[in-house]
Order: C-alpha cells, then structure tokens, then sequence
C-alpha cells in the first residue's frame, strides 16, 4: 500500500496536484485503498472510487484538466479494465440493432425529471454555441439556429432528426424556419415528452432505430428528405457501423440535400471510449476520429464544411452541473448520493477533458454532389 501511494503521489506532483492540499485541483483522500485500485484499474477503479467517497476534489474539472495536459496516462502501462474492453469491442459489434436501444434504457430514460432540471428550457443536450451567447438558453438557441443556417433550410423542407432527443431541433425548425421534420430516438421516455413538446407542430416522432429509416426497406419505402440533421447521436454508432450509418443517409437524402453530422470527435482512431463512461453512463458509445469518418463516408458523401468548436463544450458542461446542483434537493430522494456523486464526476470529469482539447466538438456539412458553385460557410 505504501509503495502504491507513493507511485501516485509522484505521478499526480508531474500535474502539479497534491494529495491533501488545499487548492482547486489537489485531492483528499478518505480511504488508503484508492491508490491500489487506481493502479490496477485505471480510469475505470478512478471514477468508481469517487463515487463511493474515497476521495474528494474541490473543482474535478480542474483536476481533470491538469491531469490530461500533463500526459499522466502515458506514465501508467495499460490495465487490464482498459485492456479487456479494447479487445471486448475488437471482438464484438457492442452496437448492433439488438443492442441499440441499452444505452437509451440505461442513460436517456433515466428520468425527464433529471434533464428538465439539468438542461436548458428547450431540452438541448448537446453543446451549445457561445460565440455570442452569455447563458445556456441564449447558446443553446444559437446552436440550433447555427444549425438550420447551415443546411439552408426552409419552409416546406422535410427533414430527418436522427436521434432527437426531446423533439428540441424539431421543435426549433418548424417554428421558426416552417419545415416538417421526423425526429427518431431510442429512449421511450424521450419520445413521450417530445411529442408532447411537437405538439399541434408538423412533427412525427418515432422510437426506431436509425437502420430501420431506410427507403430500400418496406418500413420506410420510398422515404427521402430534403435535409438530415444528427446532433448527438453518431457517439452512440460504434465504428464496425459507421458505414451502414452513412449509406442510410445517403438512400434517406435526396440528390440534392445536405446532411449535417454534429458529434464530439477525439484525436485519434479508437475503438471504445474510457472504461468507466462505457459502464456507468453511455454503455456502447465510442467517439470518431475524423480519419474514421472519413473512410466512412468515401463515395457516399462530399465535405462541404467542418467546423470545430469544442471548447463551448466545457461551458456547456459545467452549465449542466450547476442547473443539476441547485436541483439537487429536489431530486435527492429519487436518485439518491451515489448517483449524485457519479453524475457530478461525469460531468465535471468531461468539462475538464473538452478544456484540455482531448475531445472535440465537430459539426460536418455533407452533401452528395457537391453543392453547385461551392458551399459558403456559416459561423
């Protein structure tokens, strides 16, 4: 135990942090077994220790900011939690239709309650844009404005949602820009309360899988739009589909519409994301590289415009957590201190890893065919 304590002592003083110091990114300590299991379970043993109140850390952002910039995974040999998961997804498709809908029953239909309090008054739960923007409402809403300005829509547009959430673009584009949209989720609890918010609006939405919304298909025969918007959603593919997801996009768009890809991205090609988000809160998900996305959408698609704005993200992060932390005692007795602490550290974690430029935010106008003359970008 001792020799373990005195390895992560030495590693976290390479990131300036301190084992019971008393500045913002210094951690206290309340259990001596916390150095073992970092050491043989890495990410995984980090996250599950500090939902179970071995240690504690005044700002986790700014922790975790300190942590990656100072490239303390490259200290630490592969763990065998990290280890198994990469060669699980080498093996295994863990996003298959017949597993599609785990990561809404396990993470999205975990309570409106939750999102209403965390998220802002449209229910965005994706980055929001703050270019001009000095609240969540405000950057949420330029998000999503961002969005139908760079696919040129208009009224009478038809537009595909994969992946709506809450109905909150669908909402969005059909009062504001007079276009009819089909919106589809895995989560039963999201649809509910998009319908309710789509309502008397031309807006359908579907709990359905997006392999189902296929025009070669009898289910979506003969199905095409004007537009394809998914903002959120690609995370959640998995790369052995990425290609099936970009061929269902191409047969849904028609010849001359645009599809904009907005998905958090990371520096290089991988196959899983980090053991203890893949547990606790997007079971299956794996973020894209653009090496990755570029294979995928070879012959099917043209890149119109790629933007990156992912340091929006960690404001947007660190939003959520203070609408979730003054709802708290609201939502208490429902989820309880163990969920409280792994929401926290979700949050908080993923704010620090955006500030440190370890992930991105990417939105990706696709056409075609090449939009005659050349595309003009929009910011």
């Amino acid at each position: 135990m001792a020799s373990a304590r005195a390895f992560v002592t030495e590693l976290l003083r390479k990131a300036d942090i301190e084992i019971g110091g008393s500045r913002p990114q210094d951690i206290q300590v309340h259990d001596e077994r916390l150095f073992n299991r970092v050491i043989r379970y890495g990410t995984l043993g980090l996250g599950e220790a500090y939902m179970e109140g071995w240690w504690d850390c005044k700002a986790l952002d700014v922790f975790i900011h300190q942590v990656l910039t100072a490239h303390l995974e490259k200290e630490i040999r592969i763990n065998f939690a990290s280890a198994f998961t990469v060669a699980r997804a080498f093996l295994l498709n863990l996003q298959t239709s017949n597993r599609a809908f785990k990561v809404g029953e396990v993470h999205y239909d975990l309570g409106n309650d939750l999102y209403e309090a965390m998220l802002d008054s449209r229910m965005v739960y994706t980055c929001g844009y703050w270019k001009d923007a000095t609240t969540l409402d405000q950057a949420q809403e330029a998000k999503l404005d961002l969005v139908c300005k760079k696919i040129g829509l208009k009224k009478g547009d038809r537009v595909l949602d994969i992946g709506c959430g809450w109905g909150s673009f669908a909402k969005f584009a059909a009062e504001k820009y007079g276009a009819s949209v089909v919106g589809i989720t895995i989560s039963k609890e999201q649809a509910t309360l998009a319908r309710e918010l789509c309502k008397g609006l031309p807006v359908e939405i579907r709990v359905q899988d997006y392999r189902d919304v296929d025009p070669s298909t009898p289910l979506g025969a003969g199905e095409q739009f004007n537009r394809i918007v998914s903002l959120g959603m690609f995370e959640h593919v998995g790369v052995k589909n990425y290609r099936k997801y970009f061929k269902v996009a191409n047969r849904c768009l028609k010849e001359d519409g645009l599809f904009l890809l907005h998905t958090i991205g990371y520096k290089f090609s991988q196959l899983t994301s980090d053991p203890w988000i893949n547990k606790y809160i997007f079971p299956g998900g794996v973020l894209p590289s653009i090496a990755q996305i570029g294979k995928a959408i070879e012959g099917l698609f043209l890149v119109e415009d790629l933007h990156n704005f992912g340091t929006d993200y960690d404001k947007t992060l660190l939003a959520w957590f203070k609408n979730f932390d003054v709802a708290w005692p609201k939502l208490k007795e429902k989820y309880g201190e163990r969920f409280y602490r792994m929401w926290k550290y979700y949050l908080l974690t993923c704010a620090g890893v955006f500030r440190a430029r370890e992930s991105q935010l990417w939105q990706i106008v696709l056409s075609k065919n090449g939009v005659p003359g050349g595309y003009t970008s929009v910011r």
